[in-house]
């Protein structure tokens, strides 16, 4: 009986877990993040492979891949757009911000970024929030921190899940403007020109307009534990880790009872 208790038990801690990083994205510590050629697209077979996958289906049938991984002084983003096969270079774009506090306010203040690159632009640029004349949900343009990049292009061939061209985009971050944190929140969208929509994460942030970033206080959560598997998040983890502890146990009850 009291294995079945402890069964029980850690079934019930893989689906809390679960349950608390629902709205969570995984980020994973890579030893290679450095050799990513910033072009805007996935360019070799290993370049973006190595990093945590968040994939993200829609109910229209949008489908985007979202990489996330960190490396020393920086925190790194590939966004690729499976579905936006439609290219509107200087239009089509994505943003993701960071809270490097994470406190989920209503109105954004000054530790709140938020990062944006338009396919193919020339130039991608930083906003920061908390300021009474920012147009954009109280977010205001600022200075391009150094070692900040942001890029978009079109996909060839060498993408990773399909060789039909469509948007991508990459991002790296200075850990210097965002810090250094085990949870920051997080935001993504991105945003289709020819269907005019906007894909956000978390998914249930709806926004029409690239001119309003959604509340603090709607944005997830991206997490960055220091043993993080690649590809597999925490409640994976823990399952995977139950289940070998249940089957120890089974087999040492068996050979106990011979």
């Amino acid at each position: 009986m009291r294995y079945i208790h402890f069964i029980v038990g850690l079934f019930l801690i893989s689906f809390c877990l679960k349950a608390a990083y629902a709205e969570s994205i995984m980020i994973t510590q890579s030893d290679v993040m450095n050799k990513v050629i910033f072009d805007g697209k996935w360019t070799y077979f290993y370049e973006w492979k190595r990093s945590g996958l968040t994939d993200l289906s829609y109910d229209d049938g949008t489908k985007i891949e979202l990489r996330t991984a960190h490396q020393n002084n920086f925190i790194y983003v590939f966004i690729d757009n499976l579905s936006d096969t439609t290219i509107d270079k200087g239009a089509d774009s994505a943003t993701i911000c960071f809270d490097t506090g994470n406190e989920k306010s209503l109105q954004s203040d000054s530790n709140d970024y938020c990062f944006v690159t338009t396919l193919n632009g020339s130039s991608s640029f930083v906003l920061q929030g908390g300021s009474p004349l920012g147009i954009n949900s109280n977010f205001k343009k600022i200075d391009n921190p150094l070692g900040f990049i942001g890029i978009s292009n079109v996909s060839d061939i060498n993408d990773h899940y399909t060789d039909v061209p469509h948007t991508s985009y990459e991002f790296r971050i200075p850990t210097d403007l965002v810090g250094r944190s085990d949870m920051y929140g997080f935001y993504v969208g991105v945003y289709d020109s020819h269907s005019n929509k906007i894909h956000s994460w978390p998914k249930s942030i709806t926004t029409d307009s690239l001119l309003k970033i959604p509340s603090p206080s709607k944005w997830g959560d991206l997490v960055s534990p220091d043993k993080s598997l690649p590809e597999f998040p925490w409640p994976v983890l823990a399952l995977v880790s139950s289940l070998a502890i249940i089957t120890f146990m089974t087999r040492r009850s068996a050979v106990f009872h011979r």
